[in-house]
């Protein structure tokens, strides 16, 4: 009878004493159990690693990691401020008029014909181990000479025995500029940084000509607009005279390529095997990309090579308090590794940290009555559930704008008729951008007075800040004009109850979308009922993503939604988006309302070339003037972050410009393992009632069983 109950009582044992440090559920292996990895997770597969290419945040969290550009933003302090990374200092320009004559820091952009900016770098940084650098006894390249047989069986980097590395030099920084128009290379930089650095768009065209012959290498052809130095320090020369441009130089667009790589990746079969630097970069940061597994996870790791960092010293008031300069001083990075893993669906996600498996999260619509509620004076606070796990709540306004747009080619609501002007206010009043944050965006939001969001310069608050064309200032506050001035302005605009006077005909407007699923038809009921106030009726033209830019391209579309993401914390990359020479229609840029106005784009023109003060400023407030009284935009809202971190996860200050905060972050590994066993704890009870009620079902059969022997036996 003893053999028959063994299996069971296995089973029993194994359920009581299997335990180990590591929870049952663990998605992870046991052996990272105990170190300093950072956990997160990403929806979909990073498309360009490339830092030539790249250009969306989902691809920033890696690459921002692995390059190091010139300059970074300082991880701390506000406004945002820009400090060396991989330069010696942030360089200041130096202006020189046609004669090559040397002209004043504060010359005007009118004498000056040449903008030159000279970048120190810093000696002794390495690139981390990659085969590219690898070379034998007498110095030559192992890998750079392969054919597609070689890479035949090649699927990873880690099948390359050796690797080797080698010092950053000012060379490499001159080779990525080149690559913003090398042929193959589709980089979103090159139209503008063409404008901009002197013969940059005239190598693009030696480059073209020269691989119509053969391969090129980028090394055999120079140009004025970016040149080496020294060992460690290069220049670059723009046409004019552009202020922004520092802050492009934290960009990865500026950030070292070796010439190495290029030849290493461009070797038949290495594309076809996703042997690229679109897969895996090469830079000298603190990370590296070790796997890149995009149908499961992505790994980054130490670079043993990193020449090192030392955390900020010095920060905002209030930093102190909140613990954020408790590592001052010290070595960085602090975290070991950073393992993402795929999550397709929100709900897998979000569940993985609350158990503790994922360090941060996100506040999604499905998940935000259960995260975050409102206090009685409308702050948001965590929910006691949230609070009793020890998670934190971090919020910031980003520095972003999502707004409505009306085609100013448009013969209804477009033009600068007065007409026109008063139909698209009293839109912009019926639009209630506040019960659109409060519905579809949990309160997350700030309604939009203008092109620029908090924050950034020349963004104006309290009573001088508002759009007076949309809100009154009442006890201390914007309040949305009522609906019966926008009825007034229709009225005046020629459309009583919503139909033309003259001809007695609806006013039947066109909102063009993307089709996004069932999830969008409550935002587009709500968009009907807005424009409903007025009379008007809006039809819905949704198609496809690919149907959707064709429309904007040719300026088919009347009235649509669009959002902007800050590039770098100045006014100029909002105010850009209605300058009349970045219209889409003609220009292929980003003004998607193709608006235009002589004044504004004069003053444009003249705030791009000033440095900041007090004289810029009032520059800017007279163009924002101007975009209130015309209204290309229904302004729509400045979205704010709603970010959760558990107590293990340390230096959360939000950043909203820079991507390679990693390094600023700490783990405490023991915490987090303590309360991921807390919160996993196995309910065993249902398996041993399973075990008992097997054991009780057996000892019938196992009784029967030895009857019938012994009456056999007999």
């Amino acid at each position: 009878m003893k053999t028959k109950v063994f299996p069971v009582a296995a089973l029993l044992l194994f359920c009581l004493g299997g335990c180990s440090d590591t929870p049952w559920n663990s998605p992870y292996p046991e052996s990272n159990a105990g170190r300093k990895i950072y956990y997160s997770s990403f929806s979909e597969r990073p498309k360009h690693l490339d830092p030539a290419i790249s250009y969306s945040e989902d691809e920033a969290i890696f690459i921002g990691q692995i390059y190091e550009p010139p300059l970074q933003y300082h991880f701390l302090k506000r406004p945002y401020q820009l400090v060396p990374l991989s330069a010696t200092k942030v360089p200041q320009p130096v202006y020189y008029d046609a004669d090559g004559n040397r002209l004043p820091d504060k010359a005007p952009d009118t004498k000056v014909a040449r903008a030159v900016y000279t970048i120190h770098i810093k000696p002794g940084r390495y690139y981390q181990p990659h085969p590219a650098f690898a070379r034998d006894k007498n110095g030559h390249y192992l890998y750079h000479h392969l054919d597609a047989s070689d890479v035949a069986d090649i699927h990873s980097l880690k099948d390359f025995p050796r690797t080797g590395t080698r010092e950053l030099v000012a060379r490499d920084f001159v080779y990525e500029i080149k690559r913003l128009v090398k042929p193959g290379i589709q980089s979103p930089l090159a139209g503008l940084m063409s404008r901009y650095i002197a013969g940059l768009s005239d190598l693009g065209k030696r480059l073209r000509e020269a691989a119509k012959h053969g391969p090129i290498d980028l090394r055999d052809f120079d140009f004025e607009g970016a040149r080496v130095v020294d060992r460690y320090t290069y220049q670059i020369v723009l046409n004019q005279k552009y202020p922004q441009f520092v802050y492009w130089l934290s960009m990865n667009f500026f950030a070292p390529v070796p010439w190495e790589a290029d030849a290493f990746y461009d070797q038949p079969g290495m594309k076809e095997n996703n042997i690229s630097l679109d897969w895996y970069p090469v830079g000298t940061g603190p990370y590296m990309l070790t796997e890149n597994n995009p149908n499961r996870h992505m790994i980054l790791k130490r670079n043993p090579n990193f020449a090192g960092e030392t955390y900020p010293t010095e920060g905002e008031p209030g930093d102190r308090k909140a613990g954020y300069l408790d590592k001052a001083g010290q070595q960085m990075p602090f975290i070991d590794e950073a393992y993402y893993s795929l999550e397709k669906e929100s709900i897998p996600a979000w569940n993985k940290f609350l158990q503790g498996y994922y360090d941060t999260s996100g506040v999604l619509s499905d998940s935000f009555d259960q995260a975050i509620q409102f206090g009685s004076s409308g702050e948001p606070e965590l929910t006691p559930a949230m609070k009793k796990k020890g998670i934190r709540l971090q919020t910031a306004v980003q520095p972003s704008i999502w707004y409505l747009g009306f085609n100013m080619n448009d013969p209804v609501v477009g033009g600068d008729s007065k007409r026109a002007r008063l139909l698209r206010r009293a839109i912009s009043i019926a639009i209630d951008y506040e019960e659109y944050i409060s519905i579809f965006a949990n309160g997350r939001g700030i309604p939009a007075q203008g092109p620029i969001p908090p924050g950034i310069a020349g963004s104006q608050q309290g009573r001088a800040g508002i759009n007076p064309y949309v809100y009154d200032w009442v006890n201390g506050q914007a309040r949305r004009k009522p609906l019966s001035k926008a009825l007034e302005l229709m009225q005046e605009a020629g459309y009583q109850d919503g139909r033309n006077v003259k001809t007695g005909k609806p006013l039947i407007l066109y909102y063009d979308t993307v089709s996004s699923g069932a999830g969008s038809k409550s935002v587009l009921n709500w968009y009907r009922k807005q424009f409903q106030k007025l009379g008007i009726q809006l039809v819905i033209r949704a198609t496809d993503y690919n149907r959707f830019q064709e429309k904007m391209r040719e300026g088919t579309e009347q009235i649509f939604s669009w959002g902007w993401n800050a590039d770098y914390p100045d006014p100029e990359n909002f105010l850009f988006l209605l300058y009349g020479g970045n219209t889409k229609v003609g220009h292929g840029g980003e003004n998607a309302a193709n608006y235009h106005n002589d004044e504004y784009d004069k003053l444009f023109v003249k705030m791009r070339a000033m440095d900041p003060g007090p004289k810029r400023n009032k520059v800017i407030a007279r163009m924002v003037d101007i975009l209130q009284r015309d209204a290309p935009w229904d302004w729509g809202y400045y979205p704010v972050a709603y970010s959760l971190y558990h107590s293990w996860y340390g230096n959360a200050k939000p950043n909203l410009m820079a991507r390679n905060t990693l390094k600023y972050k700490t783990i405490d590994p023991q915490l987090r393992q303590k309360k991921r066993r807390e919160w996993n704890q196995p309910v065993i009870w249902p398996v041993i009632l399973l075990g008992v009620l097997l054991l009780l079902s057996i000892i019938p059969a196992v009784v029967t069983y030895r009857r019938r022997q012994r009456a056999a036996i007999r």
